[in-house]
C-alpha cells in the first residue's frame, strides 16, 4: 500500500544512494519541473523515530532537482511502508532495468538487489530449489521480487538475466565488478566513460586489492584509464649496461655456429694474454 502526498523536502532525508546523484542531470530535471510540472512522484518511507518524518527511498535526481529551487520547496511523493531493506529492494526495482544506467551502476544495482532480496526472503541456492521462506510465492507475482522468488529455482542470474535482457554470463560479470571494485574505486570514476566500459571495469575488477587501492590517486592526477594502470607498477630499474653487453655476448654465442666459437676463443685468449703474442707485443712497444 501507498499514499500520494505533497511533502517540504526539508522533512525527507536523504541516505547515501547506490547511485550517484550528478547535478547537471538534476538541473535538466528541475528546468522541465519549472516549466512542465512535476510528473512522477519520488518514493519515500516514513522513518520511525527519525529527525525528519520520511526517508528518500527512489528518485534522488527529482529530489535533487526540487531541492536545488529552496528548502521551503514542496515535491510529490508516494510514501510506502517498507523497512530499511525492503527500501533498497524497491529503489532498485525502480533503477536496475532503466536503459541510462552505467555498466557500473548496472553492477552494484544487481549485487545490492541480491543481496538486499535474500535478507527479505531468504538465501537463493545457485544449484537451484526454492530459497528459503518462499511459501508465499502469489503475494509476489506482480513484482520484479515476486519473479525472483517464484523462479529462484533457476539461478538468480538466469532470473535476473531475463528480467535485463542480458545472458547470465552478463549478470556473472556485473557481479564481479561490484564485488570486487571497492567504494573509493567506483567513486573516483562515477562520472567517467570507464564507469560504462565493461572492459575496463573488468580489467580493474583483476587487480589486487592493495594495488587497486592506489588507482583513484593516480586516476585523478592523469584522468587516463591505460597511464592510471601504469601508475600502479613499480617503476622499472634502470638497464646496467655491463649486463646489457654481457646478455648481448651471450645471445651471440648460442647463435655462433662452432667454427665462430672456435675463433672466439682463440680471439679472446690472445687478449687475455698478450705477451704469448709476438706480433701483438711489438704493436704494443
Amino acid at each position: 500500500m501507498s499514499d500520494f502526498k505533497t511533502l517540504v523536502i526539508a522533512d525527507i532525508v536523504v541516505p547515501e544512494r547506490l547511485r550517484m546523484v550528478d547535478d547537471d542531470h538534476a538541473l535538466a530535471i528541475q528546468a522541465s519541473i519549472v516549466q512542465h510540472g512535476q510528473f512522477n512522484p519520488i518514493t519515500v518511507r516514513i522513518t520511525p523515530n527519525g529527525e525528519r518524518p520520511y526517508t528518500l527511498v527512489a528518485g534522488a535526481h527529482r529530489y535533487r532537482a526540487v531541492e536545488l529551487l529552496g528548502e521551503g520547496e514542496e515535491i510529490d511523493a508516494l510514501v510506502v511502508k517498507a523497512d530499511k531493506d525492503e527500501a533498497i529492494i524497491l529503489e532498485i526495482e525502480e533503477n536496475l532495468f532503466r536503459n541510462d544506467l552505467s555498466v557500473m551502476d548496472r553492477a552494484i544495482f544487481v549485487e545490492t538487489y541480491r543481496e538486499a532480496w535474500e535478507k527479505v526472503h531468504g538465501v537463493i541456492n545457485p544449484k537451484g530449489g526454492r530459497p528459503k521462506n518462499s511459501d508465499k510465492l502469489s503475494e509476489f507475482s506482480e513484482s520484479p521480487v515476486g519473479l525472483l522468488e517464484a523462479e529462484a529455482q533457476k539461478g538468480f542470474s538466469a532470473v535476473c538475466a531475463d528480467r535485463l535482457g542480458v545472458s547470465s554470463r552478463s549478470i556473472e560479470r556485473l557481479s564481479k565488478i561490484s564485488q570486487k571494485l571497492p567504494k573509493s574505486v567506483r567513486k573516483a570514476i562515477a562520472n567517467s566513460p570507464i564507469a560504462d566500459n565493461q572492459s575496463q571495469l573488468l580489467k580493474l575488477a583483476k587487480i589486487p586489492p592493495e594495488k587497486l587501492k592506489k588507482f583513484p590517486r593516480a586516476f585523478k592526477e592523469t584522468s587516463d584509464f591505460v597511464k592510471s594502470l601504469e601508475a600502479l607498477e613499480p617503476p622499472a630499474p634502470k638497464p646496467d649496461p655491463v649486463m646489457q653487453q654481457l646478455s648481448a655476448l651471450i645471445g651471440a654465442w648460442e647463435r655462433a655456429k662452432p667454427e665462430a666459437r672456435a675463433k672466439f676463443l682463440s680471439h679472446a685468449a690472445l687478449i687475455a694474454s698478450p705477451a704469448d703474442n709476438p706480433q701483438e707485443g711489438h704493436m704494443s712497444s
